[in-house]
């Protein structure tokens, strides 16, 4: 049996009914590419949940398959809590509870997905650690458990053993992390070139980018825009375009972005496309003027003024620093006519 267990990575997700399916599938599916890409040794998912029956998700998919957790024995790599929509009853089942913190024993790492890091504080397992979870969250999870320190900005945390991340996707961000970890980053490279996803954010990439703002603005015109400005980065998006597609003037429109976003409505495109000016850039080996284009720059020259205005440092700084930089200070927004 132990040199079974030598031979594979165990990955334990740990469900309940009403679980989000994504949190689910992103770490499961990215395993599995990393095996067909020569992980070694290769990682063995196993989904576990109290019953050892089903768990529906909340979508209305049923995850079958499960095995219940009390069964699970030996070594394990990881243990991976998974969130959803059933966290808040996950995290008061005793027996549940129970069966985390004695996984936890026998895993090499624990780590947890969106609302899932609930399951883990109220198991115990996060005092004094600094954590990650779902931004809309973040303050109802510091409020619940004062003994951890709750970091709702990065998409994933490590502390010592223990890894956290963000909203539903960002499993996707922390699965190719462990896999780095693991097996190198040829592999983590090959794996998100499978699932076509051009770039592993890094851990410190904010969880709300300035076109996804936390809350989100209230009014939804402002809302359908900041969705198209992210979508559409390449193309025309000066404020009598954004105007005309709103269907209002764009005096209106700058009054709207200076009401529900703080800043004119030119700022919020050239700070949506510096930064993701800026993630490609770290994230492809793409020439300057390249990432330019795609991102709606004129030329490269433009685009290193951008990222000097907004990071504070150039181009070719921002590919050699080892984590993402911090925007500046956003500058106020000016009044129409000033």
């Amino acid at each position: 049996m132990a040199d079974a267990e030598e031979a594979v990575r165990r990955v334990v997700i740990v469900a309940y009914d009403d679980v989000q399916i994504l949190d689910v599938a992103c770490p499961s599916g990215a395993l599995e590419i990393a095996n067909s890409h020569g992980a070694v040794p290769p990682y063995a998912v196993e989904l576990a949940t109290v019953s050892g029956k089903a768990a529906r998700s909340s979508s209305g998919i049923v995850l079958a398959g499960a095995r219940r957790l009390a069964t699970v024995t030996g070594r394990i790599d990881t243990t991976l809590v998974v969130g959803g929509a059933g966290t808040h009853e996950a995290a008061v089942d005793d027996r549940l509870l129970t069966q985390v913190r004695r996984l936890a024993r026998r895993s090499r790492r624990i780590a947890s997905v969106c609302t899932g890091t609930f399951v883990l504080a109220a198991a115990g397992l996060l005092d004094e650690r600094r954590v990650t979870t779902h931004w809309g969250y973040a303050q109802l999870l510091a409020a619940k458990f004062p003994a951890v320190t709750v970091d709702a900005a990065p998409l994933y945390i490590r502390d010592g053993d223990v890894y956290t991340s963000a909203g539903v996707t960002s499993a996707l961000d922390l699965t190719l992390a462990l896999i780095e970890d693991d097996h190198g980053p040829t592999v983590g490279r090959e794996v998100a070139r499978e699932l076509v996803t051009y770039l592993h954010r890094p851990a410190d990439q904010a969880q709300i980018s300035v076109f996804l703002s936390a809350p989100p603005p209230a009014n939804r015109l402002v809302r359908d825009l900041l969705g198209h400005i992210s979508a559409h980065l390449a193309e025309d998006l000066s404020p009598p375009s954004l105007a005309a597609r709103a269907g209002v003037t764009t005096r209106h429109l700058t009054r709207l972005f200076a009401t529900h976003l703080g800043r004119t409505p030119a700022r919020v495109v050239r700070a949506a496309r510096t930064e993701a000016a800026a993630h490609l850039a770290r994230g492809s080996e793409l020439p300057l003027a390249a990432v330019a284009r795609r991102c709606g720059f004129t030329s490269a020259s433009t685009l290193r003024q951008a990222f000097l205005d907004h990071y504070g440092v150039s181009g070719d700084a921002i590919r050699r620093m080892p984590d993402m930089p911090r925007p500046l200070a956003a500058p106020a927004t000016q009044t129409p006519g000033a």
